[in-house]
């Protein structure tokens, strides 16, 4: 498996339901919302790209803007606790409800978190070599047959014991793409998803504001 994604989604809605809907991005307040959260930083317009690549490098910030929803994605939000996620990041759209979705295919981690007005409802993070590093509110329904070893991590002629949970954490990474946002990046093709390469993101390259520099060398 070789999917990844660091990112945050903005909805007033169900985010499944509006990205559905083939929302049209709004460029300007795409621009807008980029350079207000990432404002001690030159960002400058690269080719687009689209909802099926949300892991961008460490120097590019990827956003999307539509009618009730806005995706960003950037390297601050691939971390190891969701719940300390900046509160810079969570206040940026009041009225919006945030989701973060995280997950490394190399290391086997994923994590998600979910707030409501504001207030952490849900956050899971986990790999096999961490373990569970939080671990915090009511299991979503789409968690249920992973924790309950429906989706077995190893075939039924390995043993079991030889990987640290009843579930691989990319497996229900990818079970909640599609419960939270309609799409999946790997496993089998389902024409009623929605396809992420329909959704178009804007790509900027991040560079540090030329006067941040003049100020440290005084």
């Amino acid at each position: 498996m070789g999917a990844k994604t660091w990112m945050l989604v903005y909805s007033k809605g169900n985010p499944v339901e509006i990205l559905m809907g083939s929302p049209v991005l709004d460029r300007d307040a795409t621009i807008a919302l980029a350079k207000r959260l990432f404002v001690s930083e030159r960002l400058e317009p690269l080719g687009d790209g689209d909802l099926s690549s949300t892991c961008p490098a460490d120097d590019v910030l990827v956003v999307g803007c539509f009618p009730g929803l806005t995706v960003v994605a950037a390297k601050e939000f691939g971390i190891d606790y969701p719940s300390r996620l900046p509160a810079k990041f969570l206040e940026a759209m009041p009225g919006h409800g945030v989701y973060l979705h995280a997950m490394h295919s190399v290391v086997d981690w994923f994590a998600y978190a979910v707030w409501a007005d504001g207030k952490l409802q849900r956050s899971l993070s986990l790999s096999p070599d961490s373990g569970v590093l939080e671990d915090i509110g009511e299991r979503q329904s789409f968690e249920a047959p992973y924790w309950d070893g429906e989706h077995p991590a190893v075939d039924s002629e390995e043993d079991a014991a030889d990987y640290p949970f009843v579930f691989h954490p990319l497996d229900m990474g990818e079970a909640a793409l599609l419960s939270l946002f309609g799409y999946q990046l790997e496993g089998m093709i389902d024409p009623t998803h929605l396809q992420p390469e329909s959704i178009p993101l804007m790509r900027f390259k991040r560079r540090k504001s030329w006067w941040r520099f003049g100020w440290r060398a005084k």
